[in-house]
């Protein structure tokens, strides 16, 4: 009989044939389960979200930030960052998938993101060309994970295509895997797959949306056809 821990590993949630894709269901019952934490910013209830962070109780640290593209749920580990949502995708859904892959500790935690919210200010705010966050990378793994790094290199205000990124993970041929690999990208923005278009100059899709991905660009000040 398999145990409510093991029903939420990401391995029993994970639908087949989609890398990062996980069964709704499962994850909203994880949902229901998860020790999650809300918090505000004031009182004892920030002081004492800074008490488990600080003594390492906290598996995921979670807020939500403002931005030109909506309200974005960010999260992290001791690693580093690890999930960026965008303001459509279902960030309760994201919590959940979060704590049936890393660990049932999930806390709102705002205090901990005031570098990573200053970034992204002064990213969008055009004034930043790189981010500084370390990141968590075991959301992703194989072909995805290199596909991933290779992104994390193209420089601001440039771009790749999906073949030289394929090509830059060490398959060529794999320029549609790459493709879906960038669509998994848990941390879009700061891993900046909108910097990869198509061999023609085309946009190519983006997990947060066609407008979203130009906007980047222009931010960026890239080249677009």
């Amino acid at each position: 009989m398999t145990s409510p821990r093991e029903s939420t590993n990401p391995s029993n949630a994970r639908k087949q044939g989609g890398a990062g894709a996980f069964d709704e269901g499962l994850i909203r019952e994880a949902i229901g389960r998860t020790a999650r934490v809300e918090v505000d910013d004031s009182g004892l209830s920030r002081v004492l979200a800074g008490r488990a962070d600080a003594e390492g109780l906290i598996e995921v640290a979670y807020c939500e930030v403002d931005s030109p593209l909506g309200r974005l749920l960010v999260a992290a580990t001791d690693r580093g960052l690890v999930r960026v949502g965008w303001a459509n995708d279902d960030h309760d859904l994201i919590l959940g998938e979060l704590a049936a892959s890393i660990g049932p500790r999930v806390v709102e935690a705002p205090a901990r993101f005031d570098p990573l919210r200053t970034e992204l200010d002064e990213y969008f705010a055009g004034s930043r060309r790189s981010f500084e966050q370390p990141l968590d990378w075991r959301l992703s793994g194989g072909f995805t994970r290199e596909v991933l790094h290779r992104t994390a290199e193209i420089p601001f205000g440039e771009t790749r295509t999906y073949a030289e990124i394929a090509t830059a993970a060490g398959s060529p041929r794999a320029y549609r895997a790459a493709g879906s690999a960038l669509g998994a990208n848990p941390i879009p923005i700061v891993v900046p797959c909108h910097r990869v278009l198509r061999t023609n100059g085309g946009l190519g899709g983006y997990g947060g949306g066609i407008e979203a991905k130009r906007a980047l660009l222009r931010i960026e000040r890239a080249e677009l056809t």
